[in-house]
């Protein structure tokens, strides 16, 4: 629910100009001017929100002489979206649009543009195998095990999946593949490993995203739990930089491991979190590889919605 505030104001020809295009703190100083709101007013329909920031920060914000990072301040920018008005998530995608520009030269990233196209792709070929967003399906744990090859690209990767029926009659899984930036998804090869066949695969060349049916050979009755493993062959892109996954839904365990080649070691590794699709990077954490395995990984113990992925720098 949106609290009301002093002004209605619709957007100003340049408030839409910077919505479009940004930065970040033009757009932000751009609203609070269509809606007259001094710096305190704003800072007091924040306090409402249960949200503390400074005056001094909010003024450093849209000067841009900082930018938002914490969890709080986060909380702040989508606060300030109902405040004045705006699209949801129109300036929290200008933050992360700074971002992409700021890793402008890291290899194979991710931009806010192509994590939406992606999406967008991938609930269409999902609609297209005639499959729900959790398909009768509750994951208790999920671990997947990715490879970077000898030329640093993404090699391919197995994933493992435990999974629990919420209704009778379900008999397989859509396995999603979202390949690095320049990927040719109609060669990618998807195995079954474990307790699945491969069904129909479609696929979308533009955007790299593959969805592959696998059947279980079996319909499970509502409480079943089922294991099953599969894997996607790759290497149809460039150098990679990162790995991440999106979850729609809660779930189970969820486990990430990187394998590097000998010939092809990164010289740091972190994770990363992202509430959406839209929302800048934060919960950042170097990673220690282990050796002789040259592998890093990150556990959640509880699969939350929001995007968790690990990232690496090439020496």
């Amino acid at each position: 629910m949106r609290h009301a505030t002093e002004h209605a104001d619709f957007p100003t020809a340049e408030l839409d100009t910077a919505l479009r295009g940004g930065p970040f703190h033009v757009a932000l100083r751009a609203a609070i001017a269509a809606r007259g709101l001094p710096l305190q007013r704003v800072q007091h329909h924040l306090s409402r929100y249960g949200v503390k920031v400074g005056v001094t920060s909010l003024s450093y914000w849209q000067q841009g002489a900082r930018r938002p990072q914490r969890p709080e301040s986060l909380r702040a920018v989508r606060a300030l979206e109902e405040i004045l008005r705006l699209p949801d998530e129109s300036l929290i995608r200008l933050l992360a649009e700074s971002d992409d520009r700021a890793t402008a030269g890291r290899p194979a990233g991710r931009s806010y543009r192509s994590l939406i196209e992606a999406s967008d792709v991938q609930d269409r070929l999902r609609a297209e195998l005639g499959g729900s967003l959790d398909g009768g399906l509750h994951t208790l744990g999920h671990h997947e095990h990715v490879r970077i090859g000898a030329r640093r690209e993404l090699a391919g990767r197995e994933a493992h999946h435990i999974v629990r029926a919420h209704r009778d009659g379900v008999d397989r899984f859509l396995a999603v593949h979202h390949g690095d930036p320049g990927s040719s998804p109609r060669d990618m090869r998807v195995r079954a490993l474990e307790n699945c066949r491969t069904g129909r695969v479609h696929w979308d060349q533009d955007t790299g995203v593959l969805v592959a049916e696998l059947l279980f050979g079996t319909r499970l009755r509502s409480g079943d739990t089922f294991l099953f493993r599969y894997g996607v062959d790759d290497g149809t892109a460039g150098v990679s930089g990162e790995y991440l996954n999106r979850f729609d839904l809660p779930g189970g365990q969820y486990s990430l491991q990187v394998h590097f080649e000998t010939a092809a070691l990164p010289g740091r590794c972190h994770r990363f979190t992202q509430h959406s699709a839209a929302a800048p990077r934060n919960g950042r954490q170097e990673l220690s590889m282990t050796e002789p395995h040259h592998c890093v990984h990150v556990v959640e113990p509880r699969i939350r919605p929001g995007i968790l992925g690990i990232a690496w720098e090439w020496e």
